[in-house]
């Protein structure tokens, strides 16, 4: 399912890029300049202008086609999963250190627990 949508895409691909070259360029980007009279704020629905706008709407369903079939296959796995590499172990601490890895001794009975800021 996943390589038909693909290839259908790339086909879509392709002929987007044919139709937005095969229209007649009106100079001026943005819309600016071209014919269309002279206070025209929208030019003239071609055939290619249209063709452009049902290629582009098929790319983006298929672009979001292959999301959701790429989010299906990989859901409830990681990239380290599929390497079937084991995760190394947590390294064990040091002889002499105390129960924890903590460096430090735990505190006194009513001493803070953190040292004071010294501002």
């Amino acid at each position: 399912m996943e390589n038909v949508v693909l290839v259908i895409h790339l086909v879509l691909a392709l002929c987007l890029i044919g139709v937005v070259l095969l229209q007649r360029s009106e100079g001026g980007g943005l819309g600016i300049g071209g014919g269309g009279g002279i206070v025209s704020g929208r030019a003239a629905a071609t055939a290619l202008g249209k063709l452009t706008w049902i290629f582009a709407g098929a790319f983006i369903a298929t672009s979001i086609a292959l999301t959701v079939i790429a989010a299906e296959k990989s859901a409830g796995s990681s990239v380290v999963d599929r390497l079937g590499v084991p995760v190394p172990a947590a390294p064990e601490a040091p002889a002499g250190l105390p129960p924890g890895g903590d460096l430090l001794p735990p505190p006194a009975s009513g001493a803070p627990a953190t040292p004071p800021r010294a501002d």
